[in-house]
């Protein structure tokens, strides 16, 4: 368990002897770079970098292709129909939240046009709207770079708005950061000797991105918070109960992770990788305990996840490229763990669905 004594900027953890530190917003007030505040036109997809055939080093979670397939019959996808309930608050817009986009810049602003969140140039044309990513705008798809310009861009354009747009850290944001942090330094896996170079490259990391990877997008990645509550959804990116080991409050949990990435020691960023990587811990007969828990400690009366694909958790496995013409069939969110979990990746990897919902789901 980590402690609440290390100073962090950004934290309102005091250490001894010094002074409290006034804790920043995420997303609002963060530069924007220049060459990424005018909406870029879509562009043309075209292939990633190829991946070395290597085995995979120990210690981290295997890309979608080797994820076993869950077959339940006790689960369910709901359709991405509004509550009809207004806010909670008084001047407070509707909250929406975004699945893994995994560089599918594309797909992801045709997901936001479709809510009425962006218009057709691609600026923000929501409002006082709230908007929530939940992680992993990098990796396997064409470009992650410009997912991330989009993401800081229409941050600074909801907030002019009275809205919001912020975003947390995902698995993969971790795994961008270690590669150009540590590159092929070993790192202690647990089970023997690894890197981050190899692991990006293994879990779809694209050489273009890594070449267009500036430091305002390290410095906006190592700032995003792990774990948020919002109108009594708790937000995090992967389903499992690895967050509880980094504090027991929510703040708690966001100082520590940001602690870990400002101390830049390699062995700890990959464990705090690895451990963000652990997925399904909501699953099965165990599952809504597993959500309790995490709700009993951090707040909330629902979780909403990305980082496992629904595809995976229903058990409609297409091919992971849609080659065969039959990908896999989301049509929403999936409600599981008796109902009190969402999960949110809708396997644009996969030829999916990149989902954009609004919240609270009406199921």
């Amino acid at each position: 368990m980590y402690g609440g004594a290390t100073v962090v900027e950004g934290s309102m953890t005091q250490g001894a002897g010094q002074e409290p530190v006034v804790r920043t917003a995420t997303l609002r007030d963060f530069r924007v770079p220049p060459y990424a505040q005018n909406p870029v036109p879509p562009s043309a997809p075209h292939p990633g970098s190829a991946v070395p055939g290597d085995e995979p080093p120990e210690g981290y979670t295997p890309t979608a292709r080797d994820l076993p397939v869950i077959n339940r019959g006790d689960t369910l996808q709901v359709p991405t129909v509004p509550d009809p309930r207004p806010a909670p608050e008084q001047g407070r817009g509707p909250l929406y939240v975004v699945g893994d986009v995994h560089g599918y810049l594309d797909e992801l602003r045709a997901a936001l046009a479709e809510q009425g969140l962006i218009d057709a140039d691609g600026k923000w044309s929501a409002g006082n709207a709230r908007l929530w990513f939940l992680g992993d705008f990098t990796d396997r798809g064409p470009d992650g770079i410009g997912v991330i310009d989009l993401v800081m861009r229409l941050s600074a354009e909801a907030a002019a708005a009275g809205g919001y747009c912020k975003a947390l850290m995902g698995n993969h944001e971790l795994l961008l950061l270690g590669a150009k942090r540590f590159n092929d330094t070993p790192v202690n896996s647990g089970a023997g000797t690894a890197t981050f170079q190899a692991a990006w490259l293994l879990n779809g990391g694209q050489k273009n991105d890594m070449e267009r990877l500036q430091e305002v997008h390290l410095q906006w990645m190592a700032r995003l918070d792990a774990i948020v509550e919002e109108d009594g959804h708790l937000l995090m990116h992967s389903d499992t109960t690895a967050y509880l080991e980094y504090g027991t409050t929510i703040e708690d949990v966001n100082d520590n992770v940001h602690a870990i990435l400002t101390r830049n020691d390699a062995d700890e960023c990959w464990d705090l990788f690895r451990k963000l990587t652990k997925r399904f811990a909501f699953r099965d007969e165990a599952g809504p305990q597993a959500v309790r828990e995490l709700m009993a400690t951090y707040g909330g009366q629902r979780i909403v996840h990305g980082h496992s694909p629904i595809p995976y958790l229903l058990g409609e496995v297409g091919s992971e490229d849609g080659e065969d013409g039959s990908g896999p069939v989301v049509e929403g969110p999936h409600v599981y763990a008796d109902g009190l979990a969402i999960a949110m990746d809708g396997g644009v990897t996969m030829a999916g669905k990149l989902l954009v919902v609004q919240l609270p789901l009406h199921d």
